[in-house]
């Protein structure tokens, strides 16, 4: 199935659909927030290296999420899904597909419920919008289309509320969302609270009588507070570092697997060339050099592979020089496992206490992953590259062998 012009074909749709049903009182969930959506959707499925029909399955979701808007605003999950159930069975699309468009616009209903990869998705990428600079402005969109649609005025003091009260019992559901905007989305509900708490100041000053002047008394630790969090480091530096360092070591997972693919082949290939063709050689000798050949390509497979994930472990130790010329990655269990725990404590404290020496930390350590991720794939790619290669000419050392000599 052609999904690219299919996906192409739903865009079309979804469009037509919100411009020939348009409704003054949406003035969030309109076919720009679905926009948002199914770029979020993407990006998260693109971290996640979906196959060409889940991200299909992704794309159609987030496009068909809000729909049902136009019709049921408290049950438009239901109608969305239903909607994209008939557009996606008159395009002939298979019925597994379909359950999984349908189960992932019915997990965003809230609170979200989602039960694979593809609804976690989804409901992130619908709510995406939390852990974003701009959450104030969706928010009040999203103030303004509720005070339409249910044809009542919302104070912003009760929105807040129930805002925040929204936001901290909302999680996301994919890692790549919370290493992402989490942090962000804090930030986020922290300005909210903070606007809250002036709001309620102001309508109690406003219920005081006006012959009473508070005093106005300056909270130290308040202030002290703020100031250290101020100079905290950056939430967006450390979640790059964060995303970065899981991303290395999936790459590493990838490659330890495809390193396990080989050995396990490969051992199996030896056992059978021992058992089997070894026997023969007395009897065969036209099959001496392709089982030398293919034993020589298995075995030589089995430990460069076998290389690419033999661990190099450092002495464990570190000295207080290193400490003082900010030398040591005391991340890397490899440089402390001998050492006491005092003395890694020390070390730590001392990392946590400066700024440039924990940036430094963390780009060393990001660093010396990417310099064992580079020799884990060349030596990856190199027995690959044997294994093929080998293959190919004992296979063509075989037919010679028949060609040559009438029989194998």
């Amino acid at each position: 199935m052609n999904y690219k012009q299919l996906q192409e074909d739903v865009e079309k749709h979804v469009s037509d659909y919100f411009h020939t049903h348009n409704d003054p009182r949406l003035v969030y969930h309109n076919f720009e927030h679905t926009q948002e959506v199914v770029n979020a959707a993407q990006q998260i499925a693109n971290h996640y290296q979906l196959n060409e029909q889940d991200f299909f399955t992704v794309t159609v979701a987030a496009y068909f999420h809000d729909t049902g808007y136009f019709e049921d605003a408290l049950n438009h999950e239901a109608k969305g899904a239903e909607l994209a159930d008939d557009f996606l069975t008159k395009h002939k699309v298979n019925q597994e597909v379909r359950d999984s468009v349908k189960s992932a616009i019915l997990a965003t209903k809230i609170p979200q419920q989602p039960k694979n990869e593809i609804d976690k998705i989804i409901c992130d990428a619908d709510l995406f919008h939390l852990g974003l600079a701009d959450f104030r402005a969706k928010g009040k969109l999203m103030h303004k289309e509720n005070e339409l649609i249910y044809k009542k005025d919302i104070s912003k003091l009760e929105w807040r509320k129930k805002d925040i009260q929204f936001m901290e019992s909302h999680h996301y559901h994919t890692d790549y969302a919370n290493l992402l905007i989490s942090d962000q989305k804090q930030k986020n509900i922290e300005k909210l609270k903070s606007k809250l708490t002036s709001q309620e100041e102001i309508s109690t000053e406003l219920e005081e009588p006006k012959n009473f002047a508070p005093v106005i008394i300056k909270d130290k630790d308040k202030d002290k507070k703020k100031k250290d969090k101020d100079d905290r480091p950056d939430k967006g530096i450390e979640t790059m570092f964060r995303i970065t360092s899981a991303n290395n070591q999936r790459l590493s997972d990838m490659a330890d697997n495809k390193a396990h693919i080989l050995i396990t082949v490969n051992s199996i290939m030896l056992s059978l060339i021992v058992s089997l063709l070894l026997r023969r050689l007395e009897d065969h000798g036209n099959l001496i050099i392709p089982t030398f050949i293919l034993l020589m390509v298995s075995l030589t497979c089995v430990v460069v592979s076998i290389l690419s994930t033999r661990p190099s472990i450092p002495k464990g130790e570190f000295t207080q020089e290193d400490m003082d010329k900010k030398k040591v990655n005391l991340l890397f269990f490899g440089n402390f496992y001998k050492m006491s725990l005092p003395s890694y404590t020390e070390g730590m404290i001392k990392v946590m206490n400066d700024k440039d020496f924990l940036y430094g930390t963390l780009i060393t350590d990001v660093y010396s992953q990417g310099v064992v991720l580079g020799r884990k794939y060349k030596l990856i790619r190199l027995a690959y590259n044997i294994f093929m290669f080998g293959l190919i000419a004992a296979v063509l050392a075989f037919v010679i062998a028949y060609a040559a000599y009438g029989k194998l």
